[in-house]
């Protein structure tokens, strides 16, 4: 196959479908077109993470983990509805819009479509919930695992959850969550 074949049925194959499935962990990922940030402030996190709140209650989806980075977001959701698609794209575009007109922008705030992989709960899942917890220790947004903790006073980083979903409208051991 010619170089020029090559391109040709890349452009012409369409996208995979995902797997929309009740009841199946995701650890989803969202990252901002060319890196750039997502989250430029305080006041950006907060939108984000009400959006989130609201939609994980509404739609029936559970949250196990997730982390908010300057330039993306993990999560770690079991939709129980088979929506994850619906939901997604309602937090995604809603804060997309909010964030536009907030900072004066327009155009594209997330890289191509967000991305899921499906967890096996045994042998992946504690695994993946350390990674998704200790990315900021990772990426060197905290200096130490002490610093997880205090976290929450930072400006750049909103912690991430040692989480706990329960009832559909509380998630516990963060402050930002409790009105939910």
């Amino acid at each position: 196959m010619t170089n020029y074949e090559r391109e040709v049925k890349i452009r012409i194959m369409p996208r995979t479908a995902r797997l929309d499935i009740a009841g199946v962990l995701q650890h989803v990922i969202v990252r901002g077109v060319e890196k750039r940030d997502i989250f430029l402030d305080d006041n950006d996190r907060q939108d984000f993470l009400d959006r989130f709140c609201v939609l994980l209650a509404k739609m029936n989806t559970e949250c196990l983990a997730w982390s908010l980075m300057r330039n993306h977001v993990h999560m770690l959701l079991r939709p129980m509805a088979g929506n994850l698609g619906q939901f997604m794209r309602r937090l995604l575009t809603g804060y997309a819009v909010t964030f536009n007109l907030r900072h004066h922008r327009s155009g594209h705030l997330f890289q191509n479509r967000y991305k899921s992989i499906i967890c096996e709960e045994d042998p992946y899942l504690l695994e993946l919930v350390r990674y998704i917890h200790l990315n900021p220790l990772r990426v060197g947004v905290v200096k130490d695992i002490s610093a997880l903790g205090e976290a929450n006073q930072q400006i750049n980083y909103v912690p991430l959850v040692y989480l706990v979903y329960l009832n559909k409208t509380t998630l516990v051991n963060d402050t930002v969550f409790e009105r939910c």
